[in-house]
């Protein structure tokens, strides 16, 4: 008696359990691997941004030429350009009202740090979703395992006589869920890591931006006149 084994007809004799197992570990599949390649485009971008912004402002041009070209927003915006540009708007802001020496340097770099906190937010969205993915999929594809297993010993003992074929296809089915489980593991956690690491060098990079930035902000107040620091900015 011959058993068809292929993967689909073992698949769509599973028991109702186990599909929903293996519906689940493939939609859990199918939104990291979209995650994946999102991140994977939203990090490039990042990157370049933020090595482009940083050749433009250490290339000797004055501040306010920089704020100029970056003042209006675009879809390319990099996030140390954000930063640089809520950092000096609060800056001149802060000049225009006639404050002046450390509170403006002051305003200008909290304005920094909240929007250094906002590109943090907006590189780490949804990363912990692959965590997640990655930690709890190999679970749930032995969940379905053990359920597949279970049903086909409960089947096995009905039988007068049990042989390897009527047992294979209840096993076959079951251990499916365990490899879709593992499918759907192995790249979150990967792209997690990889991720993950990414995300925290940008971050020290932008952080360190702030800090290099409040310094050159710092140096033009105590060189010049408050009336005159703002202009000094731009020279």
């Amino acid at each position: 008696m011959s058993v068809d084994l292929t993967l689909s007809h073992l698949i769509l004799e599973a028991s109702l359990v186990v599909q929903l197992v293996m519906l689940t570990l493939l939609a859990a599949s199918i939104a990291s691997w979209a995650l994946i390649f999102r991140k994977r485009r939203a990090l490039k971008q990042a990157h370049n941004g933020a090595e482009a912004f940083e050749d433009r402002f250490w290339s000797g041009g004055n501040l306010a030429e920089i704020y100029a070209q970056v003042q209006t927003p675009h879809e390319e915006t990099g996030g140390m350009e954000r930063i640089f540009r809520a950092g000096f708007r609060e800056f001149s802001r802060m000049r225009k009202h006639g404050a002046g020496g450390e509170p403006t340097v002051e305003a200008a770099h909290r304005a920094m740090r909240v929007a250094l906190s906002r590109e943090s937010d907006a590189l780490e969205a949804y990363v912990p979703f692959l965590a997640t993915v990655g930690s709890t999929s190999p679970y749930v594809g032995l969940f379905g395992t053990v359920w597949g297993i279970m049903n086909a010993f409960m089947a096995l003992g009905q039988m007068q006589q049990a042989t390897l074929t009527t047992v294979a296809p209840g096993i076959a089915e079951a251990l499916i869920a365990t490899a879709m489980g593992l499918f759907a593991a192995i790249p979150a956690v990967v792209a997690y890591n990889r991720y993950a690491s990414q995300i925290e060098r940008l971050i020290n990079r932008y952080e360190i931006f702030v800090e290099e930035f409040t310094s050159i902000l710092q140096r033009h107040v105590q060189s010049q006149p408050a009336g005159a620091a703002a202009r000094g900015a731009a020279e």
